[in-house]
């Protein structure tokens, strides 16, 4: 029994495979400063304004449960804590520590050269096609963090 022909090549498996080797190039090189990828990203986006822990779930692309976690090991090496939010007394916001902000600064830089490093063999004129590409794929209600994946329900 023949399998059936491939119309397309496998974007799914090739958009897997080139994220988990990004993914573990970042975390390697990150190690450098003793952070993870979700570290870095949560406390680059608690720098640029007052955040929730949820809103930066979201941005972060964590879930909840990760997040609570992520922001639990800052907080243990005292890059950033959890204070009131000055605009809302019922919120409670993630803030970078002048440490924190140190470490993420640093951190940023080998970020953006391991981004870089993976943009080296895209044209210079072709990576903002590619990076559209790819926000293209990703789909205009794509909602940063893990969402479940919805089963039909058996009859």
């Amino acid at each position: 029994m023949a399998a059936p022909e491939r119309a397309q090549r496998d974007i799914t498996g090739l958009l897997n495979a080139a994220g988990h080797t990004l993914s573990n190039r970042l975390a390697a090189a990150l190690a450098e400063v003793d952070l993870t990828p979700r570290m870095q990203c949560v406390l680059i986006h608690a720098m640029e304004e007052e955040r929730t822990q949820i809103q930066l779930a979201a941005l972060s692309f964590l879930d909840k449960t990760t997040m609570v976690s992520t922001v639990d090991e800052l907080e243990k090496r005292g890059l950033a804590e959890r204070r009131q939010s000055a605009t809302d007394r019922r919120a409670r916001i993630i803030a970078v520590t002048d440490k924190g902000r140190r470490v993420a600064e640093e951190a940023q830089a080998i970020v953006d050269r391991v981004h870089g490093e993976a943009l080296a063999g895209v044209a210079p004129e072709g990576r903002k096609a590619f990076l559209d590409l790819l926000t293209s794929l990703a789909g205009p209600d794509a909602n940063p963090g893990p969402q479940p994946i919805r089963r039909a329900r058996g009859k």
